[in-house]
């Protein structure tokens, strides 16, 4: 299995939270990581989008074909992330759009196996694969691609 994991791109300030839109900057970086990701996409690609308005913005800069899940929203738990993408047992790809400090403490936790406060720039993208060598189950990092170096 792959797990795709991009942060939103660049908002705006202010309340509330989850009507934040894009910047102009941030409406930038998700159209150069998309163009990066669809040169590289995975078949069978599930795209799974927070419910706010910045990640679902940056999710459209790729596809319109995402589904909207709540345990993806800012403040929840790793462990609900895990379970709405299946990780590590679900078959083909994750596409995940999320947010700080989620993201980065799901990456602490696949890397490390256990939960950091690790930052994901904004706009960024880290792509894991699930993979099992000699009877022993691995997680790889695939790749990190900030969104300034697209």
């Amino acid at each position: 299995m792959d797990l795709l994991l991009w942060r939103h791109a660049e908002a705006v300030d202010g309340v509330p939270d989850s009507t934040r839109e894009l910047t102009e900057r941030g409406i930038r970086q998700a159209h150069k990581v998309a163009e990066w990701l669809e040169s590289r996409r995975p078949k069978k690609l599930r795209v799974l989008v927070s419910p706010t308005t910045r990640t679902r913005q940056t999710a459209s800069a790729f596809t319109n074909n995402f589904e909207i899940v709540p345990a993806l929203g800012p403040g929840n738990d790793i462990s609900a992330i895990l379970a709405a993408c299946g990780w590590p047992d679900a078959g083909g790809s994750v596409l995940v759009v999320g947010h700080q400090p989620e993201l980065g403490r799901l990456a602490a936790l696949l890397l490390s196996g256990q939960e950091a406060d690790w930052t994901i720039k904004k706009g960024a993208l880290w792509w894991f694969t699930n993979r099992v060598r000699e009877g022993e189950t691995q997680t790889v990092l695939r790749t990190v691609m900030p969104a300034d170096l697209v």
